[in-house]
């Protein structure tokens, strides 16, 4: 919090800046500064003059690619830092407490063995530790204390005491002592390391999940430029071209379609399962997957203009909001460092003025300085609140800001309608109910009691239950279908494990649902619409499909040569660890 705060001060001298906010957690700083009186160079070099980096890039768009290597290097800079310094104070730590416990026998106090500690510590001192000493100098420096500070003076204090009587125990003169404290130097700097450590690789892995948003986007686009279909990349596209989405493929940029009609699954935008249908007229969203028939569309949203671009903003400007617990974090850090260096030389006068003990005394100022360092309190806040709004946006749950976060513990009543997140986000067919009034259709086969007496051959050759056989007859119309409502369909017959056909034709209706021939038989399946347009006989099938839509049920019609025989119903089934 301190360091965020040098950061703030030395950004607000600049001439023109209004407002600077800094969150060390992510390492983002946001400035609102008067247009001409100062540019990114200034802000730049007032950073730098704090005694910090920048990551600088030509374009916007490599400004992710440097961020996330500057990040693996300084997880690869901590690993070294930690590797070093535990093969340095593991052994260090245990031959200590070994020789303190007299299991090492008296050889284990002869001045040699403290020049070999010696030895341990001071690469861990001066190496692992020396990001600590550039740290408190450039803090110093900018007339600030921040725990670098307090780690140096703190480790700096046990190893140089040590030193003192190592070299005044081997010119024979014990009047500091005998006993040396190298492997508490060690120890603190070592864990501190794996701190810090542990810090960067959280920053990275929440870092993910922006990385999984952009992830979301298409990487080229197919636009018609003088006549012509080229493929190019997204960021080359601009508002006003015309641009051609596939079966299959996902939609660019934001636009309005100019012609054909499909279905585009929204599931990434609106936690929608089923795909919305889209004619012209309509707007169609970057990252949504066309589903079935060519779409053209005007790009009118690109860049950082599209819904998505947006969503990525929303999740990195509330990773890098304060919430109102940092904003106290940040104020009581800035007078707490210099607090606790006073009250540890404090603590040190007193124990040396009580006890005449300088090692006693000595003791109780280390801990005093190391103990009360200040990134458990000026860190753990905006980390917590960054890798809190990192999982929630993995899990599709987006905060506005940090505050929202934090106030998310009074919450007595919550609204979820995210697909997805306490279902499965996939189409299922949950019912298949029978038309009850259908007689014959045809001599192929007869509904009796509830039984399909099946005759020559049709989709198969022995007795099935009437709801398994006009599943079997729908999944087979629906072998040709891309929608995931024909493909639910398809995939609850091959659980029952039934045989399907193959259709002779197969035609998608817009808006209305499919029609295929399946052994000279005319299938349609689809909405009512379909059926009143093909005057279908209803066969007292309306009240069920009311009761399936009462229910959040998609109602899918099934008729065979103009009559209803069945309506399946379909929707998004409830996930096993959903609590209900």
């Amino acid at each position: 919090a301190n360091c965020a705060n040098t950061i703030e001060r030395s950004l607000q001298k600049v001439d023109g800046v209004m407002e600077a906010a800094v969150n060390f957690a992510n390492e983002r700083a946001t400035v609102t500064y008067v247009p001409g009186a100062t540019d990114r160079d200034g802000l730049i070099a007032a950073v730098r003059k704090a005694g910090y980096d920048v990551v600088v890039t030509e374009a916007d768009d490599d400004l992710e690619d440097a961020e996330a290597a500057a990040r693996q290097a300084e997880v690869r800079h901590q690993w070294q830092r930690f590797i070093i310094g535990a093969i340095f104070t593991v052994p260090l730590v245990i031959w200590t407490m070994l020789r303190d416990f007299g299991l090492l026998g008296m050889w284990s106090h002869e001045p040699w063995v403290n020049w070999v500690f010696l030895a341990l510590a001071t690469p861990v001192q001066f190496w692992v530790g020396w990001d600590y000493y550039t740290g408190a100098y450039k803090a110093l420096r900018n007339r600030s204390a921040n725990m670098d500070v307090l780690v140096a003076m703190g480790t700096t204090v046990a190893y140089g005491y040590s030193t003192l009587v190592l070299i005044a125990t081997t010119l024979g003169n014990d009047m500091f002592g005998t006993h040396v404290y190298y492997e508490t130097a060690a120890a603190i700097i070592t864990l501190i390391v794996l701190g810090k450590l542990l810090e960067v690789r959280a920053k990275g892995q929440t870092s993910e999940a922006i990385k999984k948003l952009m992830g979301l986007q298409a990487k080229t686009a197919r636009v018609v430029r003088n006549g012509q279909e080229v493929d190019i990349p997204i960021a080359e596209v601009v508002s006003g071209d015309v641009v051609l989405v596939r079966p299959g493929e996902k939609v660019p940029v934001d636009g309005v379609i100019i012609e054909g009609h499909s279905a585009v699954d929204e599931s990434m935008i609106t936690g929608e399962s089923l795909p919305v249908d889209k004619n012209v007229g309509d707007e169609v969203i970057g990252a949504t997957i066309n589903k079935q028939g060519l779409l053209k569309f005007e790009a009118t949203k690109v860049g950082k203009e599209t819904a998505l671009a947006q969503i990525i903003r929303l999740v990195e400007q509330a990773q890098g909001s304060k919430a109102p617990i940092q904003k106290v974090v940040d104020r009581v850090s800035a007078y707490f460092v210099p607090a606790v260096i006073v009250l540890a030389f404090a603590t040190f006068a007193v124990w040396y003025l009580a006890t005449g003990d300088l090692v006693a005394a000595m003791l109780r100022l280390t801990a005093v300085l190391v103990i009360a360092c200040p990134c458990a309190m000026g860190l753990a806040t905006p980390t917590s609140i960054m890798v809190g709004v990192g999982k929630g946006a993995e899990a599709g749950v987006l905060f506005k800001n940090s505050t929202a976060l934090e106030q998310a513990h009074k919450l007595t009543a919550i609204v979820l309608d995210k697909t997805g997140t306490i279902t499965r986000g996939e189409p299922a067919v949950t019912d298949v109910i029978v038309s009850e009034q259908l007689a014959v259709i045809g001599d192929q086969y007869s509904v009796n009691g509830g039984q399909t007496t099946v005759s020559e051959g049709l989709l198969t050759d022995h007795r099935l239950p009437a709801a398994d056989y006009w599943l079997a007859l729908a999944a087979s119309a629906e072998r040709g279908s891309e929608h995931p409502l024909g493909e639910a369909i398809v995939r609850a017959a091959r659980e029952r494990e039934l045989l399907l056909d193959e259709p002779q034709a197969f035609e998608g209706i817009a808006g209305h649902g499919i029609a295929a021939t399946v052994n000279g038989r005319r299938v349609l399946i689809g909405n009512r619409r379909l059926m009143e347009r093909e005057e279908v006989m209803l066969n007292g099938l309306g009240a069920k499909a009311e009761q399936l839509q009462n229910e959040a049920k998609t109602a899918m019609w099934l008729a065979v040569d103009g009559q209803a025989t069945a309506i399946i119903g379909v929707a998004d089934t409830i996930k096993e660890g959903s609590k209900t």
